[in-house]
């Protein structure tokens, strides 16, 4: 149980699909290649154009060890394959609009693991937070932006340790069918937001350690639930020169049914609350708020696919009171049917339909990264 759990792990925390490339292997060592170039034609916020899909490219390294240990490491970049646009509708999107370069570091980490005693990992890594939510991140279009994964304001989550967190020290390892991820984030970090025109939008953050926690139930070979939080202090500035000092929380919990790529019906959704933990899309702090993703899938055996997504992620009465009577209630659904010539090659196309509510003085500013939005694209994994 213990080894076939190690297998599983390390293949998980490599995150490399399983028709990855091995591209060298001897009885100590092993590379492998894998990734994905994922292009798209976009239709949305008065815009068409070709955009590209969170393309990347990452290496993994394996190597066998003396008394049953190993050790590991990956290296993976986002590369942008269609050039520059200007739709900015998603997490991985709106990470790279940031990025000066044809390629930027999403992943690269180290680590050791043994069946007994389990995994440990250091570097920029996916945070435990997202053991809890991640079922539900797998629409094409947009995923994760309700879940408290890609904080401010859709970022890639590097900040507070719940997406692709930066500096995170990680333990995992399983009791029967109960596994866990404990982590902390060592660093001392000002981190410096753009612009949007609004005294109240947060220009500086200054981050110092976070911790976090997921732990997963394998109920059966079909159903999983999950629970966890992070937890960090955070303080910072406004563009009209206050400042503030506060606690960033998340926990929740969800579940899954099913297995994703694999026909037949999938289903899972997750529920968070939290408090100073993301922006709004003025980049103003969202005091407190309530996160809700879902998704259902039902894959044919001639490998057609139809899904429904359905998130929101709505701020308390805390909110209204710091922005003048203000609302945030970013809530959306994504209808789409994919077709997989296998599961390394898909075709695919999504309609996105915003259903929030942003009434206030700068309404037409909030809803346009949540406009609706019509997709094709293909997906072609190494």
């Amino acid at each position: 149980m213990k080894q076939a759990y190690l297998a599983g792990l390390i293949s998980a925390l490599m995150a490399t699909p399983a028709v990855a490339i091995e591209i060298y292997k001897d009885d100590t060592n092993a590379v492998k290649i894998g990734g994905w170039i994922d292009v798209r034609a976009i239709d949305t916020q008065g815009v068409s154009e070709v955009a590209n899909g969170a393309s990347r490219i990452n290496f993994a390294f394996d190597r066998k060890l003396k008394n049953d240990w190993q050790a590991f490491a990956k290296l993976e970049w986002g590369i942008n394959p269609v050039g520059s646009g200007k739709v900015i509708y998603n997490g991985d999107e709106s990470f790279e609009s940031a990025q000066d370069d044809f390629m930027y570091n999403r992943l690269g980490y180290a680590g050791l693991s043994h069946a007994d005693y389990g995994t440990l990992t250091l570097g920029k890594q996916w945070g435990a937070w997202y053991d809890v939510v991640s079922h539900t991140n797998l629409a094409f279009f947009t995923d994760g932006n309700a879940s408290g994964t890609y904080t401010y304001n859709k970022f890639d989550g590097a900040v507070n340790g719940t997406g692709r967190g930066d500096k995170i020290v990680q333990y995992r390892n399983s009791l029967g069918e109960v596994s866990f991820a404990a982590q902390i984030q060592l660093k001392s970090e000002k981190v410096t937001l753009d612009k949007a025109n609004d005294p109240l939008e947060v220009s500086r953050l200054d981050y110092s350690n976070t911790a976090g926690l997921g732990v997963t139930y394998q109920v059966n070979e079909l159903w999983l639930v999950t629970f966890g939080g992070n937890y960090g202090q955070v303080d910072g500035s406004r563009a009209d020169g206050t400042s503030f000092d506060e606690t960033d929380y998340i926990y929740g919990l969800g579940f899954a049914y099913g297995q994703w790529d694999v026909a037949g019906f999938y289903a899972a959704a997750n529920i968070n609350w939290n408090q100073f933990h993301d922006t709004d899309n003025l980049n103003r702090m969202i005091p407190e708020s309530k996160g809700v993703e879902s998704i259902m899938a039902y894959q044919y055996d001639n490998g057609i696919r139809f899904m429904l997504t359905y998130n929101l992620l709505e701020a308390g009465d805390e909110y209204a009171k710091a922005y003048q009577g203000d609302v945030f209630k970013r809530q959306s659904m994504v209808a789409g049917v994919h077709y997989l010539f296998d599961t390394s090659t898909v075709v695919f196309a999504e309609f996105s339909k915003n259903l929030g509510d942003f009434k206030g003085q700068k309404e037409a500013a909030m809803e346009l990264s949540e406009d609706d939005a019509f997709l094709i694209g293909l997906r072609y994994s190494l």
